[in-house]
Formats: structure tokens, sequence, C-alpha cells
């Protein structure tokens, strides 16, 4: 687990081999550059951690990794996996442009071919064979987790709601932002308290979902500060190493930038206002792509109910379904196709028993998520 996000992926891959006592699974934090906070989301997992140091000298049997930085160091046959909603940002600028995630240096890391790439879609497949043609022999198109486990809980979106603390008569207004330069965090001191402003709190909560590696870059203390005023305006901020899924589920409209929790809402059926579309850092074929043209985008120069009334009368649900089909080419087949190729690969045979996918655990209430930097300190 290079960084939290990574780890959040790699959460639901390993629930797979839950219940068979054959295998011992362990946990290494590869050295990265937003590795803040993966020790405590380790701690809290409760797994058996291994220090990097000593993981690059032992033998394992299979290693699963969400992200390639140093896993060339390791003695094992590597499963690549992807970390978010397909691959939707790409690089420019650089000697190796391309798809991030799909570029030559991303699928063999230190020179070396995984044993298995997994991917999401066909559409990543003809990307990889394009940009990465040697890879293609190892990649398997197994499906989405979170596809899967959000469309498995859809059906729960009043509990969901209920253990948010969302009350009759309120409407749950999820704010995403990814990371980077081009994220919505830039604008939100700006965005945040024109929300809480205009949104009349008898009728609507606000909760912001931040990319880890925004919590991982500045730290816990200094993103809390940041927003602590938010807070006080009735703002919630959801921490870095909650499930951001079950928001989404509850939501009745998403405000979010170009990353892979606001193409997630498209499984949903929340309308979705963008906030602008940074066209050099959104692959041209990806999901993400396509939502830019779908989705109205938020505007300074009218009021935010207004926006959000006009987005839920222009919402059509076929349009969004068709963006969110671009995210798996498998839907609800992620456990049953990624559990056959983990065994395939560690040469064991499968339990006699079909993967479950289940629904997402209930949430705590909005209001027990997070603190203030005082009441951090108190």
């Amino acid at each position: 687990m290079h960084t939290v996000a990574y780890g959040k992926r790699l959460v639901d891959v390993i629930a797979l081999l839950e219940s068979d006592f054959r295998i011992q699974v362990s946990f290494t934090a590869p050295p990265h550059m937003f590795a803040s906070g993966v020790p405590e989301y380790l701690a809290r997992l409760g797994g058996t951690v291994v220090a990097w140091e000593e993981a690059v000298r032992t033998r394992f049997d299979l290693v699963l990794a969400a992200g390639p930085r140093g896993v060339e160091h390791l003695d094992a046959p590597l499963v690549a996996l992807p970390h978010g909603a397909n691959f939707i940002k790409r690089v420019m600028g650089t000697p190796d442009d391309g798809v991030a995630g799909l570029r030559r240096r991303d699928l063999t890391p230190g020179g070396k071919l995984p044993a298995a790439v997994v991917l999401a879609h066909d559409d990543d497949l003809a990307e990889l064979k394009r940009a990465c043609p040697e890879a293609a022999p190892v990649a398997e198109v197994v499906g989405d987790p979170v596809f899967d486990r959000m469309t498995a809980s859809l059906a729960g979106r009043g509990t969901y709601r209920r253990a948010l603390g969302v009350g009759e008569g309120h409407n749950l207004v999820a704010v995403a932002s990814t990371w980077g330069p081009g994220s919505l965090f830039t604008r939100f001191e700006s965005l945040l308290p024109r929300l809480a402003h205009e949104l009349r709190p008898d009728q609507f909560m606000i909760v912001a979902l931040l990319h880890p590696n925004i919590w991982a870059t500045h730290s816990v203390w200094q993103v809390n500060a940041w927003l602590a005023r938010c807070r006080q305006m009735g703002v919630h901020v959801i921490a870095p190493e909650a499930d951001w899924r079950s928001v989404l589920v509850a939501a009745d409209w998403i405000i979010g930038d170009h990353g892979s929790v606001t193409v997630y809402g498209t499984v949903t059926g929340a309308p979705i206002l963008l906030t602008g579309s940074p066209h050099q850092e959104i692959a041209p074929d990806s999901p993400a792509a396509d939502l830019s043209q779908a989705a109205p985008v938020l505007s300074p120069m009218h009021g935010i109910a207004e926006q959000l009334a006009y987005a839920a009368a222009e919402y059509r649900r076929s349009d969004y379904q068709a963006i969110a089909a671009r995210i798996t080419s498998h839907p609800g087949e992620f456990a049953r196709r990624m559990r056959r190729l983990i065994y395939r690969h560690l040469g064991l045979g499968q339990p006699a028993h079909p993967p479950a996918t289940l629904p997402l655990p209930l949430p705590p209430a909005l209001n027990a998520w997070g603190t203030s930097p005082g009441e951090a300190s108190a």
C-alpha cells in the first residue's frame, strides 16, 4: 500500500481471500511521496505489516499492488491493479506523455513486466495495446469493484441517508475533489463558503470529499485548519480514511471536478455539476471526457440553488448510465473474475463457494467525521 487511495482499492481485493486458511496476507508500504497516513491506515486494518526493507528481502507467492513505484524490488509475481475509475488523467509535457496508469513506465515497473495487469473495461485494453503493446499478453479485463459495490448498495439508499443523519426534507450535496493544481480543492476557499451561505441549512446538508493525496500532501492538521471555518458554517468534511462511496450513494447532487469520485457518481441517480474541465488533464477517450460534455458546469454568475434545480430538471438518467457503462465491461462480475485471477497466479484451487459482492457498510453520522484543529489538540 503506497498510499491511502491505493489501500482503499486493495482492501476490496484482499476481501476475496477471506476464510481461506491456506493464505496468509501481509502488508507493506513502499516509499511514496503521498505515503502520509498509510501507517495509521494499516494499523486500523490490524494485519501483519512487514517493513519495506524486510519485504524486499523476502520471497512471497504473489504481490498485489495498485501502484507501480518500487514494486520491481519485491521477489514475487506481481498483479498490478488500477486505483481509480478507469484511467482518466493524462500526463503532458514530459518525455513519456500519455494516459496515467497506461504508460510503459506505469505498466513495466523497473522495466519488468508484471504477471498480470488488471483492467476494468475493454476500452482500457485498447489503450494499453496502443501505449505498451508488450503488456497486452498479461492484461485481463475483470471489471471494477467500486462500481459493483455501489450498484449493490443503491437499493439501500434510504438506510445510508439515515445513517449519515440526513433527515426528512433535507437534500445532501456532495462536493468531490481530486488532487493537483487543476483540482476543485484549489477553489474550496471560495466555493464551500458560497454553498454554505446560499443553501438553507434547514433544506441542505453539504459534505466535502477530498482525495487522500490532499491530506497526505498538506497534513491532516493543515487541511482541517484551512477548512475549520467552513465546518463552523455547516460544511461536513469526510476524513481521509472514511469510505466516500456510501456518501455518493446517499447524495441528491454531486458537485465535482474531473476525478474518479465524480465519475463514479454516474452510477447513482444524483445529478452532477462540474466545476470546470481542465481538458489538458483529461484522457480524451475516457468516461471523464464524456462526463465533461454531458454534465452542466457550475457558474459564478447564478445562484447555487437555481443551478441545482436546473441540473435536476435537465438530468437524463440514460445519459449518465451510458457514461457509467464505460467504467466496467463486466458489471457485477469483479469478485468472481478477480478471485479466479488471483488463485490462478497462486497456483491454488478456488474455494467452493461464489465470492460475494456485499453492499457497503453503513457509515457513521456526518457530524462524527473529523475534527477542527482546536478540537484535535485539546
